[in-house]
């Protein structure tokens, strides 16, 4: 989905309340819970190295330890659509059972198949 932002589950919540810092960050991401387009948005902020505010349920500390596990990562938006298609059809081949040099950048790290289960169920 190329405009997934009028989709999104904070469409209609004070900016002011996504942009936070502390506990609030964690109200925060609970208003992306449910979100129908939470795997886009992630993705969009990854991939735009986004620096503030939650963005995907993530909040910039989150995306940035992310961003520094899976340097390779070319893609956020395919790899997590990859993920959730992945989810969807039930079957997966974990990356670590790769060799380190034969994992593509389309592979799906396990942690991020593990957010993808959690934002799709």
């Amino acid at each position: 989905m190329d405009d997934w932002s009028p989709h999104g589950a904070c469409v209609t919540a004070d900016p002011d309340e996504l942009f936070v810092q502390g506990a609030a960050q964690n109200r925060a991401k609970a208003v992306c819970t449910g979100c129908p387009v939470r795997t886009e948005c992630l993705a969009d902020a990854l991939d735009n190295r986004v620096e503030f505010g939650v963005w995907g349920g993530m909040t910039e500390r989150e995306r940035r330890a992310l961003l520094r596990r899976r340097p390779t990562v070319t893609s956020w938006r395919k790899l997590l659509k990859t993920a959730r298609t992945e989810y969807e059809r039930k079957t997966y081949t974990p990356a670590e059972f790769l060799p380190p040099a034969e994992v593509p950048n389309e592979a799906v790290p396990t942690e991020v198949v593990d957010q993808a289960l959690e934002w799709t169920a």
